[in-house]
C-alpha cells in the first residue's frame, strides 16, 4: 500500500531555490571573512560605506535572508494554506509568477550588489584620489538596481495578490 500522497511538486521549486540561496550565502560568507577578501573588503568601506558595503553586509544578508527565507515562506505558505484554511490557492498560475519574478528578481539584485562593489572597489583603489572613476561606474547602478528591485518587487506582489484573493475565497469581505 502507498500511502504517499501525490503532494505538491510544483512547490518544490521554492525549496531548492531557497536551499540555493543559503549554499551561495553561505560561501559568500567564509569568502569574505578570509584574511585577504577581508582586508581588501575593509580597504573599500565594508561595512559601513562606499562600495564595500554592496559586497558586506548588503549583498550577503540579501541572498541568505530574502533568497533563503523568503522564498521558503512563499512557498510553505503556498503550501500550508489550502492545508490549515481547507481552501485552494486563489490561481497556481500566480504561483509560478510569485517564484520566476522573485528568483529572477533575487539573482539579479545579489548579482548587481555584488559587481558593482567589485567594480566600484577596483576602481577606487585603482585611484584613491579620484572619485571619477567609481562615479562613472556608479552611475549605471541605480538604473540597474531599480530594475532588478522592481522584478524581484513584482514577485512580491503577486504573492501578496494571490494569497489574499485565496483568503478572500474563505472570508468573503463585505
Amino acid at each position: 500500500m502507498n500511502n504517499r500522497s501525490p503532494g505538491n511538486p510544483h512547490l518544490l521549486k521554492f525549496i531548492i531555490a531557497s536551499a540555493v540561496c543559503f549554499f551561495i550565502g553561505t560561501v559568500h560568507g567564509v569568502l569574505q571573512v578570509m584574511a585577504p577578501i577581508r582586508a581588501w573588503l575593509d580597504s573599500i568601506g565594508s561595512p559601513y560605506g562606499g562600495p564595500g558595503h554592496m559586497i558586506d553586509p548588503l549583498a550577503h544578508a540579501h541572498i541568505n535572508v530574502v533568497g533563503g527565507v523568503v522564498i521558503f515562506i512563499m512557498g510553505a505558505s503556498y503550501y500550508l494554506i489550502p492545508k490549515l484554511g481547507g481552501i485552494a490557492i486563489y490561481s497556481r498560475k500566480l504561483v509560478n509568477h510569485t517564484f520566476w519574478w522573485t528568483v529572477c528578481g533575487i539573482a539579479g539584485f545579489y548579482s548587481t550588489l555584488l559587481i558593482f562593489g567589485i567594480l566600484e572597489g577596483k576602481a577606487m583603489l585603482a585611484n584613491p584620489d579620484s572619485d571619477n572613476a567609481v562615479q562613472a561606474i556608479h552611475r549605471f547602478y541605480g538604473p540597474v538596481i531599480g530594475t532588478v528591485s522592481s522584478i524581484m518587487g513584482m514577485g512580491f506582489w503577486i504573492y501578496f495578490i494571490n494569497v489574499f484573493l485565496t483568503i478572500k475565497k474563505k472570508i468573503p469581505l463585505q
